[in-house]
């Protein structure tokens, strides 16, 4: 008989726990549980303030729940006008909605605005995505910027160094370096370690230019490169594990041993989640299906074989009731006699054409008009 559930304070939450699967994000788990769809060793819980560990045995819907999936990270070429976010209330566009269907769930390091483009991560591991966020990690964060605004010198950018206070918001050491005058606009490099929200922007509105594009081109030791728009790739697990270095992997408890699931079948997410996600590949081949091309009678022409006439009803009625053999033969008599028909109505004709006297053969020289008198001369 298992063992009741405890709360085993030396492990995890079981909501994070179920998140490391790849099951959910931690909000759906825990409304998984409130709803009694997950077990710990064999009796239903209905509230995620539980600690279990590697002994424990969790079930949702009644089926074991999956190992730990290997921690993956994915670099993301994020394009202008779409939200990072998993839902927006205003119903725009998400980055999530725009991923390839075979990735697994992920979460984004860090939010990068409904304009702003660029580089993004994307990690299957809570854990990781929060330490590569925190401040204290250190890594630098490159943007391109296009602002729009004239008289910038790079005495003001070396300025910026010391960090810089704005509407009460203090932010750190920046980095920055004018590249460019084009026009009325100005090209910038900037380099930030702490990432506050819209921190490039309100920062150069404070030196009063206007941000009108902004392009993420490195977080860390990841870089944009060639990376087309709206595409990804993973970061390999050795280069991984090799670029984040032992401090950062004990922090974040990353596992690079564990399993890679197939995400396209899904065959080890609860069954209700499987049966959305095949009823949702079912609609997208739908929706991708090309349009239905238009019938013979739409288009206004007919095949060779459909050049006799049409059946009637009648006809039709009769060949369904069965007359069959009968009916044909009716049928062939009727052709027949109309055959013949024709056939006495030429030997009619021709008679009647022999009876008639021949007309004289017509002379050139001595054609009349129709009054019988010699045709007049054409005048010269």
């Amino acid at each position: 008989m298992p063992d009741a559930p405890r709360n085993d304070k030396s492990g995890e939450r079981i909501a994070k726990v179920m998140a490391r699967a790849g099951l959910a994000s931690r909000r759906e788990a825990e409304a998984w549980i409130a709803a009694g769809r997950v077990s710990v060793n064999g009796a239903v819980i209905t509230s995620p303030a539980l600690n279990v560990s590697a002994r424990d045995v969790i079930a949702v819907d009644g089926e074991p729940m999956r190992t730990r999936e290997r921690t993956r990270l994915f670099l993301y070429n994020k394009p202008a006008g779409l939200v990072t976010t998993h839902f927006d209330p205003e119903g725009r566009p998400t980055i999530f909605g725009a991923l390839p269907k075979d990735l697994p769930r992920v979460i984004s390091v860090g939010r990068l605005d409904l304009t702003t483009e660029g580089l993004l991560l994307l990690t299957n591991d809570g854990g990781l995505a929060r330490a590569l966020e925190l401040p204290s990690t250190g890594w630098l964060r490159r943007y391109r910027v296009r602002a729009f605004g004239r008289g910038l010198t790079q005495q003001q950018l070396d300025g910026l160094r010391d960090g810089i206070t704005v509407d009460g918001i203090r932010y750190g050491a920046i980095e920055a370096t004018l590249e460019r005058q084009q026009g009325a606009n100005v090209w910038l490099s900037f380099a930030i370690r702490e990432g506050k929200n819209r921190e490039v922007r309100n920062v150069l509105r404070s030196l009063d230019l206007h941000v009108n594009r902004l392009i993420r081109v490195s977080y860390g030791p990841f870089a944009l490169d060639d990376l087309p728009e709206g595409a990804v790739r993973e970061v390999d697990t050795p280069v991984l594990k090799t670029t984040l270095g032992p401090e950062i992997v004990k922090a974040a408890q990353c596992d690079f041993t564990a399993p890679v699931f197939d995400h396209h079948d899904s065959d080890a997410l609860p069954a209700r989640e499987r049966k959305e996600r095949q009823r949702d590949r079912k609609n997208d081949r739908r929706e991708q299906k090309p349009e239905r091309k238009a019938e013979r009678g739409e288009r206004g022409e007919r095949h060779p074989r459909d050049a006799r006439q049409a059946p009637t009803k009648s006809s039709r009625k009769k060949f369904e009731s069965g007359s069959g053999r009968g009916d044909r033969k009716r049928h062939d008599d009727t052709r027949n006699d109309t055959k013949r028909g024709n056939q006495r109505a030429d030997q009619h004709s021709d008679a009647k054409r022999d009876a008639k006297p021949a007309a004289p053969p017509r002379n050139r020289k001595n054609r009349r008009d129709r009054t019988g008198g010699p045709r007049p001369s054409r005048p010269r």
